[in-house]
């Protein structure tokens, strides 16, 4: 069924739809949009309470004419498999700003900018990592006092990961990406350990697995990283950006480096803790007959990050929810690289 989440912003609500059921519609009447499922209509929503529209899985149908309102009123629609891996976004071109962002960012390729925003990007990362392990080893320095100074020691890791990173000299990113790729690696690769720790006893985690994954741990991880991949390409649009033009990630054919570059910043805050809260509260994973995440998960996690969207962290020195701050931080990036502004990481609380 079509799922709907309240995305509030900082004046007017509006509404994300979501719709996973096989053979559903997605059609227009009038000024609202309509799903419908086996003929019946099981939701209407006018277009100017809509913010985004997901299809998800194979199936669904939808009519020019709902896809023409939407491109006309800003309304983005993404579609994801069931696994939640991103598939295609359209989009109004009207929404692809100014030119000179984009002559600025392929321009940065070739000089220290990109240097700065890939540099920043993994520290962002490594920060993140260890506030997101923090913030669940702050309840259990007496019940868990051995997961806690593992933190304690990961803290250290840390810190001579972000010198090493600050050490590097060079006039592009080119010269020295596999170096700082490298970097990264080691921090992601004793986060994960500490991950599996947390979850000791409670789930399955064979270690971070991307496509392809069986455990219930990387399944909700993979699929909210699906949901937040969506949300960020979205922003990189809005704020004029070129989705495919990066700086940590390589360019590839139909690979969106910069929405990848973007991303590094909020898997923490954004999905990794939720996935983590859940687990731990003991939230059942359900499966449909083909090993998938059953609907009804899919859904709730949806749900979860939705809400985590809406929760506020601490920004600029104010406190904004944090689907406001990846729309900021994408136009903080335009901005930097038009030379109108400082480009510093998003680096959440614990």
């Amino acid at each position: 069924m079509a799922e709907i989440l309240t995305i509030a912003g900082r004046e007017v609500k509006k509404l994300e739809v979501v719709v996973s059921d096989f053979g559903s519609y997605v059609g227009k009447t009038s000024e609202r949009l309509v799903v419908k499922r086996q003929g019946k209509v099981v939701l209407q929503v006018p277009f100017h309470d809509l913010e985004r529209v997901v299809i998800e899985g194979r199936g669904i149908s939808i009519s020019t004419d709902a896809v023409y309102k939407c491109m006309e009123a800003g309304i983005h629609i993404d579609f994801l498999t069931l696994s939640g891996e991103p598939i295609a976004k359209l989009s109004s071109p009207a929404l692809g700003g100014t030119v000179l962002t984009r002559r600025e960012q392929l321009l940065a390729m070739h000089d220290e900018r990109g240097l700065h925003i890939a540099r920043t990007i993994v520290e962002a990362k490594l920060r993140n990592q260890l506030n997101t392990m923090k913030y669940f080893a702050k309840s259990r320095k007496t019940a868990a006092s051995e997961f806690y100074t593992l933190v304690r020691e990961y803290s250290g890791l840390v810190d001579q990961l972000r010198s090493e990173l600050a050490a590097l000299e060079a006039s592009n990113i080119d010269s020295v990406r596999t170096t700082m790729m490298n970097i990264e690696a080691r921090g992601s690769r004793r986060y994960w350990e500490l991950l599996a720790k947390l979850l000791e006893g409670r789930v399955n985690f064979p270690g971070r697995e991307h496509r392809g994954a069986t455990d219930e741990t990387n399944m909700l991880l993979n699929y909210g990283y699906g949901v937040l991949y969506s949300r960020v390409w979205g922003a990189v649009l809005r704020a004029g950006l070129e989705p495919f033009a990066g700086y940590l990630h390589t360019d590839r054919p139909g690979k969106p480096s910069l929405v990848l570059d973007l991303t590094e910043e909020f898997r923490q805050p954004v999905v990794d803790r939720v996935v983590l809260a859940a687990l731990i509260r003991g939230f059942t994973v359900k499966r449909d007959e083909s090993g998938f995440l059953h609907p009804d998960t899919r859904r709730e996690l949806v749900r979860r990050i939705g809400e985590r969207l809406e929760s506020r962290s601490l920004y600029d020195g104010r406190r904004f929810k944090l689907g406001t701050i990846i729309q900021r931080q994408a136009r903080r990036l335009a901005a930097y690289l038009r030379g109108e502004a400082a480009y510093r990481p998003f680096i959440c609380g614990w």
